[in-house]
């Protein structure tokens, strides 16, 4: 079967992410297919494919070249960092998504080896969703315990805005690249503002990269 055609991540210019491919890497088999199910059932995503091995991960990514792939963190007696830092020289536009039942990963670490975020498993499934579809749409997620309850709280429009802001767009310039109204962005903004406590679009690039949602 030929690989679907890849397109590009940051080509986002509707209010939703859609026909996304996703990879699944986990040993634990009800929990491999639990989110597979779970994940293929989005109507933003276009496929979702599984696997236990990493070695095995490598060939599905090659074939499938998947937008995002949850790693957990230990694979068997495989490393999850390795694989993820693996995938990311195979592709690197791909986002990876270290997940864990009970470990954790520091900021520094994860991001050396090229992850987008962390995702724990004992998260709600809606969240597991929202975080994964986030990364699909680009936008980085923290890896601090503190810090999730933001990134669950910001939408994808507000996301889109934020990282906008990052680049240092005016309101007008994002509502063009977002294909939005100046006054639709202008909302956006106040929200963002309102949900990480910043006065000003400085001051919210500065907590969001503290949190971890922008670099």
């Amino acid at each position: 079967m030929a690989a679907p055609a890849d397109p590009a991540v940051s080509s986002l210019t509707g209010p939703d992410v859609g026909n996304r491919r996703l990879l699944i890497v986990d040993d634990h088999a009800i929990v491999q297919l639990g989110l597979r199910a779970l994940l293929a059932s989005q109507d933003w995503v276009e496929r979702c494919v599984s696997t236990v091995d990493p070695a095995r991960a490598l060939e599905l990514s090659a074939h499938y070249r998947p937008h995002v792939a949850l790693v957990d963190l230990f694979i068997g007696d495989a490393s999850g960092m390795d694989l993820c830092e693996a995938l990311r020289a195979q592709r690197p536009e791909i986002a990876v998504l270290l997940m864990s039942g009970n470990g954790r990963v520091s900021a520094a670490v994860a991001r050396s080896v090229g992850a987008t975020g962390f995702v724990p498993k004992s998260w709600p499934t809606e969240k597991i969703v929202r975080a994964a579809k986030l990364a699909a749409a680009g936008a980085r997620l923290p890896y601090t315990p503190g810090s999730t309850a933001h990134t669950s709280n910001l939408s994808f429009r507000e996301v889109q805005v934020l990282q906008q802001i990052a680049a240092g767009a005016s309101n007008p310039e994002a509502a063009r690249a977002l294909h939005l109204s100046p006054h639709t962005v202008k909302q956006y903004t106040s929200s963002l503002y309102r949900k990480l406590n910043a006065s000003n679009r400085t001051d919210a690039v500065l907590r969001a990269q503290r949190l971890g949602l922008i670099y």
